[in-house]
């Protein structure tokens, strides 16, 4: 079967939770534990509703759809809480790692475009300082005050791009999401995306994106005319 090639790109934009760590499995189980304890069920739709989205809208959604009896700002205090200290030993999702060496190797521009505030994103990558120095800016959506309106809206991966030297063309930038909000986002960016869903996520929750990955570690770079890794082929031109 033979590889397919898509726009060649020069940039590369990475979402972080779900994305590069493997943070979802502890959201989704701190928000069951929240729901529980007030008597309510945590549905699948709600989970998939707040996927990508930032943390006050993610906040706002939970507590307007279960009707909790706390403000969205005490919903997002418990969870802090609750998820400390599995948040600061997060493993790097299958794949990260190497993907991120060969394009740093290579000297392709990456940077993350997330929807967690900043003080989440230290809590989270304070214990891989190694792997995250490796990108050029962060942008943390729910802290940052040029992001006006978050995932599914383009805003946060627009800003992105333009804080790249150069600012290149959003065209020229590819994006790697788990989330439908996010590729909604990148694809609004007038980006192309690869998605690497959750399990959980039905498949036509994914129909959107560009191409559909089930781990970076299946990524070919060459597909968009990017460096090929080592054990790839010639470089597609």
């Amino acid at each position: 079967m033979s590889t397919p090639v898509f726009k060649p790109v020069t940039h590369v934009i990475f979402d972080l939770d779900g994305t590069l760590l493997d943070t979802e499995q502890i959201h989704k189980k701190t928000y069951l534990k929240i729901a529980s304890d007030c008597g309510k069920e945590f549905p699948d739709d709600l989970r998939l509703q707040i996927l990508g989205k930032q943390e006050m809208d993610v906040a706002n959604l939970i507590v307007s759809t279960l009707q909790l009896n706390f403000t969205p700002e005490e919903l997002l205090e418990k969870a802090r809480i609750i998820e400390e200290n599995e948040l600061k030993n997060v493993k790097l999702m299958n794949g990260v790692e190497d993907l991120l060496k060969h394009l740093c190797q290579h000297k392709i521009p990456i940077a993350i475009a997330t929807s967690s505030s900043e003080e989440g994103f230290r809590m989270k990558t304070n214990h891989l300082k190694n792997i995250f120095s490796m990108f050029h800016h962060v942008v943390t959506g729910s802290s940052d005050p040029e992001v006006k309106n978050g995932k599914p809206a383009p805003d946060i991966f627009k800003i992105c791009a333009s804080r790249f030297p150069g600012s290149p063309a959003n065209c020229k930038c590819l994006v790697f999401e788990d989330s439908p909000n996010g590729v909604t986002a990148a694809l609004a960016a007038g980006m192309q995306v690869i998605m690497v869903p959750d399990r959980m996520l039905p498949r036509e929750f994914t129909a959107n994106a560009t191409y559909v990955l089930d781990s970076l570690e299946d990524f070919c770079p060459e597909m968009f005319s990017l460096p090929p890794r080592d054990s790839s082929g010639s470089r597609s031109s």
